[in-house]
């Protein structure tokens, strides 16, 4: 699937979607619970996320990919974890804040 910053997907396994923040890559395989995400407009089957893929997301949270320049922001929570093919989106750590000492 294309992958475009600004693009929203939704997972065929869960109730999570996403929007993309950042997207170096074009072609990537965007797959939530272990199933591939589809647009939120288009017609998807339904199917149980896939045991090594049901860790959840968490709304409001930002998942990455670091390697291939993907971050991703979740506005709708779900039981599926995000990936990109085999390969486990982390959380993005918030940045710390300077002191304001």
């Amino acid at each position: 699937m294309n992958v475009t910053t600004g693009s929203r997907w939704r997972s065929q396994a869960c109730t999570t979607e996403v929007i993309v923040v950042r997207a170096e890559a074009g072609d990537v395989d965007l797959r939530c619970g272990g199933h591939p995400m589809v647009a939120p407009t288009d017609a998807a089957e339904s199917f149980a996320p896939v045991p090594e893929f049901a860790e959840g997301s968490s709304v409001g949270k930002r998942y990455e990919l670091e390697a291939i320049g993907l971050e991703l922001l979740v506005t709708k929570a779900g039981a599926g974890s995000l990936a990109v093919g085999d390969a486990a989106l982390a959380l993005k750590a918030a940045k710390r804040l300077p002191s304001s000492d």
